[in-house]
């Protein structure tokens, strides 16, 4: 018989010696390919506007702000309370809200007066709700005429700001 067919390893070092290789040599070649797939940065279009959305999406949902009960009342001017209340659908127009700073949206609901309007706010009107959704605890009535004033003033409206409630006596 000839030996044409013999095998390749023939002694117990080259054996260890074909194991380890035929282990580590595809490991080697696949470490160097990560390497070269994953080399230098990314910074394509939008991706310091990719990482603001990771942010905003896991940032926390709620907070807690601890007030002092005892302690006088700071009124949120209007700019705060559209931004906390009314920018939600103001801002984009959703369920048929006039946009902010829209002048044809608001010229019709500005000729209807700073009262009309407030009592809009206040008791709902089509697709908003009283109050905005807002909390009488968290935003008071006068907080929401300032809103008011404030979102039509950007759309060339001259109501002049409320006036702001007595201080409570204890």
């Amino acid at each position: 018989m000839s030996n044409e067919h013999g095998s390749l390893i023939k002694s117990p070092k080259q054996l260890i010696i074909m194991v380890f290789a035929s282990f580590f040599i595809p490991l080697i070649v696949i470490l160097l390919l990560m390497i070269y797939v994953n080399n230098g940065k990314r910074d394509g279009a939008g991706a310091a506007d990719t990482a603001k959305s990771a942010d905003q999406l896991i940032k926390p949902v709620a907070q807690l702000n601890f007030r002092d009960a005892n302690a006088p009342r700071e009124f949120k001017s209007g700019e705060e309370v559209y931004k906390t209340v009314c920018s939600s659908c103001h801002a984009t127009g959703a369920a048929g809200a006039p946009k902010f700073g829209d002048n044809a949206a608001w010229v019709p609901r500005i000729a209807k007066g700073y009262d009309a309007l407030l009592l809009s706010v206040l008791k709902g009107k089509n697709a908003m709700p009283a109050r905005g959704g807002s909390n009488p605890a968290d935003v008071s009535d006068y907080e929401l005429g300032r809103a008011v004033v404030y979102m039509t003033t950007a759309a060339g409206g001259k109501f002049t700001e409320p006036k702001p409630p007595a201080p409570e006596t204890k």
